[in-house]
């Protein structure tokens, strides 16, 4: 049988392999979850100007790193990284719900046992994350980035809005000393170890102006508590021989050129500011004594499983006896008693030995690494947030918890021979 109609041309493209797209769609979400993680350290010292614009934006970063990281993990069929500190986390989670649980009549209860969560949770995948796929440098310099546009914020407040006290992106100026502070010895990691002096000068430019913003920022503040930090980071480098004579030198006169310039723009300005902090300081002392005799009390009275999260708040009036008549429903302003009097005695050693975990995992890196300095730099963090928070509640604050994380993270990179 012959057939006479036109010959059929039969087009073959070439199928691409599933496990091409598998890989692609793999490498997006690895991107993602380094972009989200990064994202997480950056914005939220300045989460105060992302809600000013819409009050969830600051979130974003968070559900986007919980939800790659779930995604990465589920796709590999891979369990995460553990290390020790996820145990103290996840023990540190089920009393936080147990005193929830018995408190769950409190005003402040569910609110404040979401901000601890939260925290506990984005530690938990920062450690595995930072652990693979996100490199610890990244996660510092992002750190930095945020911390720094921070400090800029600090500045613009104090001397081009006119603010007594900087306060940038946040709405307490003790808190921004905090941030700042802790984001300073990070600054070590933005300077290479070798190459030529050439190679080494742009990134140690760029630090010296980030620490003059950071240092002058957090003096902006007039936080007490921010400059005993600040100078407990500075002898902490020094005895860590870390920052030399002639470094030290440079950062003291780069101070007195930033207050000569203070003084000389703004004057009027600055010695309004330090007569209004010298007004308020005597009585902020006293107030802060009370409330640490009242957390005291609190956790006397409730060992075992304190007032709940934000107890202290809605507890503060009846133990304290109304001593505060203007302020019924405070912060301790001392983190160590704040979650003891909130959590009792086993939420305060759990919170602890987190921190401990991560002082103890930072030394086991800093001893197994080539170049110590990112890890002197991140035990110095974690001394200053150390320091500061004997004066203010930092528990809800990054800076404390992703210096856990990568503290923790470096040490589960080397016990894997990674770098």
């Amino acid at each position: 049988m012959i057939h006479d109609g036109p010959p059929t041309v039969i087009v073959a493209f070439p199928s691409r392999p599933p496990e091409r797209w598998g890989e692609r769609l793999t490498h997006a979400g690895v991107r993602l979850l380094q972009v989200s993680a990064c994202a997480t350290l950056m914005l939220a010292p300045i989460e105060g100007y992302l809600m000013a614009v819409e009050p969830q934006l600051a979130k974003v970063p968070t559900v986007l790193l919980a939800a790659s990281w779930a995604g990465i993990r589920l796709r590999q069929r891979r369990l995460p990284q553990l290390h020790p500190v996820h145990v103290l986390l996840g023990v540190l989670a089920a009393v936080i719900l147990t005193t929830s649980a018995v408190h769950a009549g409190e005003p402040f209860t569910t609110e404040y046992a979401l901000r601890w969560l939260p925290f506990l949770a984005v530690t938990a995948i920062l450690v595995d994350v930072a652990a693979r796929e996100v490199p610890l440098r990244a996660l510092l310099v992002a750190a930095v980035a945020g911390a720094t546009m921070a400090g800029v914020g600090a500045l613009s407040s104090f001397y081009v809005e006119g603010d007594a006290r900087a306060m940038g992106p946040l709405e307490d100026s003790n808190d921004l000393a905090y941030v700042l502070v802790a984001a300073l010895p990070l600054l070590l990691i933005l300077i290479p170890r070798g190459g030529s002096h050439r190679v080494r000068r742009v990134p140690a430019v760029l630090a010296l102006i980030a620490a003059s913003v950071l240092v002058v920022g957090a003096m902006a503040t007039l936080s007490r508590g921010g400059i005993l930090a600040l100078l407990a980071v500075t002898g902490w480098l020094t005895v860590r021989r870390v920052l030399s004579v002639r470094l030290l030198v440079s950062a003291g006169a780069l101070l007195a050129v930033a207050g000569v310039a203070g003084v000389v723009f703004a004057g009027e300005h600055l010695a309004r500011a330090l007569d209004e902090k010298t007004y308020v300081a005597a009585s902020n002392v006293d107030t802060r004594a009370i409330r640490w005799e009242a957390a005291a009390r609190m956790l006397a009275d409730n060992p075992l499983l304190g007032v709940g999260p934000g107890g202290f708040r809605s507890s503060y009036a009846a133990a304290s006896h109304n001593a505060e008549i203007a302020e019924q429903t405070p912060v301790a302003h001392n983190m160590y008693l704040e979650v003891a009097a909130e959590l009792g005695l086993p939420g305060l050693v759990l919170f602890l030995a987190v921190i401990a975990c991560a002082l103890v995992a930072s030394e086991r890196a800093l001893r197994a690494s080539e170049d110590p300095r990112p890890m002197i730099a991140i035990q110095t963090a974690l001394l200053g947030v150390l320091v500061l928070s004997a004066f203010l509640s930092q528990q809800y604050y990054m800076s404390l918890w992703s210096l856990v994380a990568i503290a923790c993270a470096a040490d589960l990179r080397t016990r894997q021979g990674a770098t």
